[in-house]
C-alpha cells in the first residue's frame, strides 16, 4: 500500500496549486481556501485507492468534494448568521497572488450564494438543475442570483485596459 500512498503523495504536491485556486475563487480568501483543500484531502487520502479505480478524472472529483463542503458550511453558517451584509474583510498581511485580478477581486465580493452559483457554473460546468440540486435552492433561484451575479461582475469588471506602451 506504500505505492499508493507515494502516488497520493505525488497527485497531491501536482495539484496543490490548482485546488487552492480553486478553493480561494469559490472561499474569496486564502485562508478559508487552505483550510478547505486540507479538509477535503485529509478525508480523500483514506479514499484514495478506490477514488483512483474509480474514477478517470480525480481533480474533478476533489473539485466537487471541495464545492460541496463549502455548500455544507456555507448553509451552517447561513443559519447562524442573522445579517444583511458580510462585514468588510480585514487586509491580510501576507501577498495575496490573486490581488490584482479584476475578475477574482469582483467574483470574491459577491455575497456568498451568488460566488457559490458563479462557481459551480462557470468553473464547475454544472447545470442550472444541479446547481438547484447542489445547493438546495430552486432553479428560478439559482437563474436569479447568476443573472444578478453576473450583472455585478459587469459593472465591476468592465473597464478598458491599460497598455503598456
Amino acid at each position: 500500500m506504500g505505492n499508493d500512498l507515494t502516488d497520493f503523495g505525488e497527485f497531491v504536491e501536482a495539484e496543490l496549486p490548482g485546488l487552492l485556486r480553486y478553493g480561494y475563487v469559490l472561499t474569496g480568501n486564502p485562508h478559508d481556501a487552505s483550510d478547505l483543500v486540507q479538509t477535503v484531502l485529509e478525508k480523500i487520502g483514506s479514499k484514495w485507492p478506490s477514488i483512483r479505480r474509480k474514477t478517470s478524472d480525480p481533480v474533478a472529483y476533489i473539485r466537487r468534494s471541495m464545492a460541496n463542503a463549502h455548500i455544507s458550511r456555507w448553509r451552517r453558517v447561513k443559519r447562524e448568521t442573522l445579517v444583511a451584509e458580510t462585514p468588510e474583510h480585514r487586509g491580510y498581511t501576507e501577498a495575496d497572488p490573486f490581488e490584482h485580478e479584476p475578475l477574482v477581486r469582483a467574483v470574491r465580493e459577491l455575497p456568498p450564494r451568488q460566488r457559490a452559483v458563479i462557481v459551480l457554473r462557470y468553473y464547475e460546468g454544472l447545470s442550472e438543475n444541479e446547481i438547484a440540486e447542489a445547493l438546495g435552492i430552486s432553479t428560478g433561484t439559482v437563474k436569479s442570483q447568476a443573472s444578478k451575479a453576473i450583472s455585478t461582475l459587469r459593472t465591476k469588471v468592465d473597464y478598458p485596459v491599460e497598455s503598456d506602451g
